[in-house]
């Protein structure tokens, strides 16, 4: 049996001892009084028994503690306090009542039920030592000892003072110690959340929420379910990379980036991988809306991707890169094999199968700018964005040709109620989306578009 350390590592005696500890001084204190009150002759023999129970006592409650203090340690405390409050009543009718000792029993004992309990618990615990105190002495009906000799008092003062403040000194330490245990532990916390943050960065958001929620369990396993993927790259940008300093080429992957990832977790999409310009996103898990709400949204996004490049060309002219730079993508719908692929050290979360690669293969065959999506998605989003038929190609890994459609735009944003215009000329380009500006900065462009147009209504009069 592993013996158990009398305190741990603080220095400080554990919660068991320190009740153990209190009690002891406290009985002391009442044995203490005993022995002075029957050496001055203040109390009887009779009563010279309760100095051996006084001092043993408390060992035998510390034994009943330790046996019970795995299955029941609050009733156990609180039981022995209402044992404790009997002792108080009992205690102060043998001794007939004596104004000093009775008062610092009782004392002691609300003291230990504030600090152990609660006010209902004092409650208690005075209702019983009262209740003892009247029933035993209209029992045995004590000589009363109203006034208390100076060495009884002194002693009983004394030790009663001993107890109490011993008692309050282990409970300051204590409270200093669990405010710093509090704040190790918020520190932790800090450190634990900042660590979660950085390490979430290399997950999708998605993925990221499931697992820190309990709600996807760290393991190999993969089920397949109906996805909507995702691929795009920057048409030309191999050749760009040549042109470009290493650090003004990051820059502009970054930035790149950035963006399109904004927009891929504003429709809902998990960010599966980048590949150099490459991304892939699907829609569809961990959380889905449906098949066909999931192909929306990705096309959706898609389409959001395409007008985006206009702002981000614009950024990019005035940091002095004049090629055109446009981005060709290809979405697919169908079942997948998704989840935990690699080992148990190191796993990825991705997807694979026949129309992953479909996918990919659109994007690969995309014109500039381009969105290629196949029939089993157009299936699904027809009514809510415009396509145009592109007919049939031959895709490399597919033994029939696939039929492919070419996405114009969402057909809310067609016709007379467009929510955007767009215009690029040499010297001017502009990408206005009316359902992106907010009501508080409305005015601000109508200030910008009219300073345009001034400026330009000088100039051609020059």
């Amino acid at each position: 049996m592993k013996p158990t350390s009398p305190t741990p590592s603080n220095g400080l005696p554990s919660s068991s001892l320190r009740m153990y500890y209190s009690r002891a001084l406290a009985y002391l204190a009442t044995a203490a009084t005993l022995a002075a009150g029957t050496f001055s002759q203040y109390f009887a023999y009779d009563v010279l028994w309760l100095v051996p129970y006084s001092l043993l006592y408390p060992h035998l409650a510390h034994q009943i503690a330790l046996r019970f203090r795995n299955d029941h340690p609050q009733q156990v405390k609180t039981g022995l306090l209402i044992v404790d409050a009997l002792h108080v009543g009992a205690g102060a009718v043998l001794m007939g009542l004596s104004v000093v000792p009775s008062l610092m029993m009782l004392l002691i004992l609300t003291f230990a039920a504030l600090i152990g309990g609660s006010l209902r618990l004092l409650g208690v615990v005075l209702l019983t030592a009262g209740s003892t105190a009247l029933l035993l002495g209209s029992l045995l009906q004590p000589e009363l000892k109203a006034a208390t000799p100076v060495l009884p008092a002194l002693v009983c003062i004394l030790f009663s003072t001993l107890c109490i403040g011993t008692t309050a000194y282990y409970m300051h330490q204590q409270g200093l110690r669990l405010a710093q245990a509090r704040g190790e532990i918020k520190q932790e916390q800090e450190k634990a959340a900042r660590l979660a943050r950085n390490l979430a960065k290399y997950l999708s958001p998605q993925v990221w929420e499931m697992i820190f929620s309990g709600k996807k369990h760290v393991r190999l396993e993969t089920q397949r379910k109906k996805l909507t993927v995702f691929f795009s790259d920057i048409k030309g940008f191999t050749e760009l990379s040549e042109e470009l300093e290493a650090e003004a080429l990051t820059d502009l992957l970054n930035n790149y980036l950035t963006e399109m990832s904004k927009i891929a977790l504003k429709y809902g999409g998990t960010i599966d991988k980048f590949v150099g310009d490459s991304v892939m996103v699907f829609f569809g898990d961990p959380n889905t809306q449906g098949a066909k709400k999931d192909a929306v949204n990705a096309v959706a996004m898609a389409v959001a991707m395409r007008k985006h490049m206009k702002v981000l060309r614009q950024q990019w002219r005035a940091q002095g890169i004049t090629k055109p730079l446009e981005i060709r993508m290809g979405v697919n719908t169908g079942y997948c094999t998704v989840g935990n692929f690699g080992a148990d050290t190191r796993m990825d979360y991705t997807i694979i199968g026949r129309e992953v690669n479909l996918a990919s293969r659109l994007e690969s065959n995309a014109e500039a700018g381009e969105i290629l999506i196949s029939h089993e998605t157009y299936s699904l989003i027809k009514d809510v964005i415009m396509c145009r038929d592109k007919g049939q190609i031959t895709v490399k890994g597919f033994s029939r040709p696939v039929q492919i459609y070419h996405v114009v735009d969402l057909r809310r944003d067609l016709g007379a109620t467009s929510s955007y215009v767009e215009h690029e000329l040499p010297g001017f380009s502009m990408y206005l989306d009316t359902n992106g500006i907010q009501n508080y900065d409305k005015e601000r462009v109508i200030q910008a578009l009219n300073q345009a147009a001034d400026k330009l209504r000088d100039k051609i009069i020059l």
